[in-house]
């Protein structure tokens, strides 16, 4: 039994802005121990507070397109005037280690994974349970953030073009109650985690068992 290992996963988090991936996404940090969140490289200039490694790994244009040039990169995508993107070592270091990695990225971001590592992935598009209540949880999140009317109205006009990919993604869930929605992040993380193709060393295992008949 000593023998068996599990190959780690790729966990794709995905949802248009206020329904509700943020808090999910903390919750599997709290509640499971071999798990760990990406963290993207940038090219974008360090804010105060933020550290090297931990919050992003922080490069410039010419090393991040480096990065691209020698396949060093699962994904990227330029956003504004500024490139983010996913280092492939830190993530493939995890995985053969047994951790499984959690993914805070967009449907662009999820279609270069697929096509690089479908295997190691599952994805997850997280729904609100209303176009009126994504809103209302918009605007009460802009009392803390401070977002502008404007800004609310973008948040919303991009929502119904993120929301059109869901049909994209392994499982769908509705965030009518955020208890349920992280239950069920669970057990979908839980049931993927015993997929045969994860369990290194199984054939091997097995064969000793019949042997030993």
């Amino acid at each position: 039994m000593n023998s068996l290992k599990r190959r780690g996963l790729m966990y794709v988090l995905s949802s248009p802005s206020g329904a509700g991936k943020t808090t999910i996404t903390r919750a599997l940090l709290k509640n499971n121990d071999d798990v760990i969140v990406s963290i993207s490289a940038t090219t974008r200039p360090r804010r105060a507070g933020e550290v090297q490694g931990q919050d992003y790994y922080f490069v410039n244009k010419d090393e991040f397109r480096d990065m691209i040039d020698n396949s060093e990169m699962l994904e990227h995508a330029k956003v504004f005037d500024h490139y983010y993107g996913t280092p492939r070592q830190p993530v493939e270091q995890a995985l053969s280690e047994g951790k499984d990695v959690l993914f805070d990225i967009d449907w662009q971001g999820t279609q270069q994974l697929s096509e690089i590592s479908r295997d190691d992935l599952v994805t997850v598009f997280i729904l609100p349970p209303s176009r009126g209540e994504l809103e209302k949880r918009l605007r009460n999140r802009s009392r803390d953030t401070r977002e502008s009317e404007e800004e609310i109205r973008g948040r919303m006009g991009k929502a119904a073009d993120e929301m059109s990919h869901y049909s994209e993604y392994d499982y769908v869930i509705i965030n009518t109650d955020i208890d349920a929605a992280i239950a069920k992040a669970q057990l979908i993380l839980d049931a993927e985690r015993i997929k045969r193709r994860r369990i290194v060393g199984l054939s091997e295992f097995v064969r000793g068992l019949k042997e030993g008949l």
